[in-house]
Order: structure tokens, then C-alpha cells, then sequence
């Protein structure tokens, strides 16, 4: 059995069809197996978009760049393109079967990507290349240190007053995590706290 965090899944396909609706949207989303959270849009994704749409919109920030990264089959960069129709969205995960997924849901829901990457953490993300916004919910079970490279990669890749938001459980390291994120922004905030889930913004 393969990994939603695996490069080049080989578990055998088995496509489906989800229906996710936000901020007053419907979505239709394609997802298959070794993709993480197939059958829905999980509960801590859920809760960061709807976090991030509301405290962006309250703080007026600035939108004009979004990279979703480790978008799986591409929900939270799709609607963030939805929601923010003026932005450049880019999404980015290593998994080759959701870049594809993510692809295909971008062009089935309307919504024109700047760009969906195969990209190993920020990898294929050019180094000039800077975000207003990084938008993710990272892989818990590749481990600690494939996490926070995804936190001091994100860094390097967002504009001076740029927002990094992360989602993740307490039992999955939300504490950590925010350790990690005052120590390389020195700031970090909970925008959100539901069912064990933390929303955490740190701009730069």
C-alpha cells in the first residue's frame, strides 16, 4: 500500500468523485487512491481555507500570489483562485498522481492555475520566485524534518509582510510547529481552534 506523501504512487487507481462546497461555492473534486484524503475534503483543511478566506479579508491583506503547497488533488489552491479571482495561484506537491488530479480539477472547476507542479517540498519552485500567501497542510507522516523544511523553504519563497498558514492536530505537533514558526518569522498566531485542529499564521 502506497503513501499520499509517495513520489510515483502504484497502488492500483481507483477514481471517485467528491462534492465540497465554501465559501458559498460548490466544488466538484476527482481524487484516487494514494492521495491523501480521498473520500472528503478533511476536517483541518477545511478549517484552514475558511480561516485564511475570513482573516485575509479582515486584515485587507495583500493577494496578489498563493502557492498551495502539498495541494494533494488541489482543493485549497482551486478555491483560493475561486475566492481571489485576481491572484496567481501555483500549486505544488511531490505526489505525481495528485499533481495530475489537481490539474484536472483546476480546468473541470473553472479555474486557471499559474502554474501545478511536481515539486519535492519547494523544489521546482524557481528561486526568484516570491508569495503573498503559502498556504498548507503538511505531511505529518513523512516526518518532523520533511515538515519543517517546508516552513524554512516557505521562508526563502514569500514577500516582506507575506503569510504563511499551516493547519495541523496538537497530538500531531501543533506545538512544535508553532515553536518552529517563531523561531524563522518570530511571530505566530492562531486564527483558528476547532476539534483539536490549530490554524496558525506567522507573516514575514
Amino acid at each position: 500500500m502506497g503513501f499520499y506523501y509517495d513520489s510515483d504512487p502504484q497502488t492500483q487507481s481507483d477514481r471517485r468523485i467528491i462534492n465540497y462546497r465554501q465559501y458559498g461555492i460548490n466544488f466538484e473534486f476527482i481524487t484516487d487512491t494514494d492521495v491523501f484524503s480521498k473520500t472528503q475534503v478533511d476536517f483541518g483543511t477545511d478549517l484552514m481555507i475558511s480561516s485564511v478566506i475570513r482573516d485575509v479579508k479582515e486584515r485587507e491583506a495583500k493577494v496578489w500570489s498563493v502557492l498551495d503547497l502539498g495541494c494533494g488533488y488541489g482543493v485549497v489552491g482551486i478555491v483560493m483562485k475561486k475566492v481571489f479571482k485576481g491572484a496567481e495561484v501555483t500549486l505544488a506537491d511531490r505526489n505525481r498522481r495528485a499533481v495530475g488530479l489537481a490539474l484536472e480539477n483546476a480546468k473541470n472547476n473553472g479555474v486557471p492555475l499559474k502554474a501545478c507542479l511536481e515539486s519535492d517540498c519547494l523544489s521546482a519552485i524557481p528561486e526568484d520566485e516570491r508569495f503573498d500567501l503559502i498556504l498548507t497542510n503538511p505531511p505529518v507522516r513523512a516526518g518532523k524534518e520533511t515538515v519543517f523544511s517546508f516552513y524554512e523553504q516557505s521562508y526563502e519563497h514569500l514577500n516582506e509582510g507575506g503569510s504563511i498558514y499551516v493547519v495541523l492536530q496538537r497530538k500531531q505537533g501543533a506545538p512544535s510547529t508553532e515553536k518552529k514558526l517563531k523561531e524563522l518569522f518570530g511571530n505566530c498566531e492562531t486564527t483558528d481552534i476547532k476539534a483539536g485542529y490549530r490554524v496558525m499564521r506567522s507573516i514575514k
